[in-house]
């Protein structure tokens, strides 16, 4: 194993794993084979996906062990709908707080993400510096409302949506989707301080997700 990749915590090794798609929905994760693959013990590995099942990554089943979520569409709509309610408030109480810093801060991480390639090279899945420097964005955007429980919610809801775009992402609609004018009309919105539009812009971003993920398919097998 290469030594860099050794440094690297499991447990956020192994959220790589999941986030970068390398198992289906449903899918059991077995200590033993895990602590195989990634050249460490399984007392570490199980304590690494007990806390990717606090994050909602995965599902503890007693008796059973732990297995990537199902995708469950009326859940997926729901989490979409209350993403779009915490962070209307979010967003509207850092454009009203929002100073030159925060300014500063939201065109760079603007200026980052869209400098990085959103898709790894030879590969219809999300490039992983991609996906931080998307989430960084949109922290960014909602960093000045100054409420840290508020901000929490939001990553939480965020990072509970990952999984379904990351197994959405190989439908033609996502790559066709045109992300980058949705961010950018979303600074300038934010930088205007036109809070209805920015609310307007960030809630549709957010659907349209919804709506790729729903048309491409992927619950009409899974458990619901």
């Amino acid at each position: 194993m290469d030594a860099a990749i050794s440094e690297i915590p499991v447990v956020e090794r192994i959220r790589h794993a999941i986030l970068d798609g390398s198992w289906p929905p449903g899918h059991r994760l077995g200590p033993v084979a895990l602590a195989e693959q990634f050249e460490t013990s399984s007392t570490v590995v199980r304590e690494a996906l007990t806390r990717l099942s606090g994050e909602s990554l995965l599902e503890a089943k007693v008796n059973r062990g732990f297995f990537l979520p199902q995708l469950r569409l009326q859940e997926f709509k729901d989490v979409t709908a209350l993403r779009c309610v915490t962070e209307t408030l979010a967003l509207r109480l850092s454009l009203e707080r929002g100073d030159l810093q925060w300014e500063t801060n939201l065109l760079a991480a603007n200026h980052r993400m869209q400098k990085t390639p959103r898709r790894a090279p030879g590969r219809n899945r999300p490039n992983e510096e991609w996906r931080r420097a998307h989430w960084g964005f949109h922290h960014a955007l909602l960093a000045a409302c100054g409420c840290e429980p508020m901000l929490k919610i939001a990553a939480a809801l965020a990072q509970s949506t990952d999984l379904y775009r990351v197994w959405a992402a190989p439908a033609r609609e996502a790559s066709k989707r045109n992300v980058e004018h949705e961010h950018q009309d979303l600074v300038e919105a934010a930088l205007a301080r036109d809070a209805d539009k920015a609310v307007a812009l960030l809630c549709q971003h957010y659907e349209e997700t919804a709506r790729i993920v729903v048309d491409a398919g992927l619950m009409e097998n899974t458990v619901a």
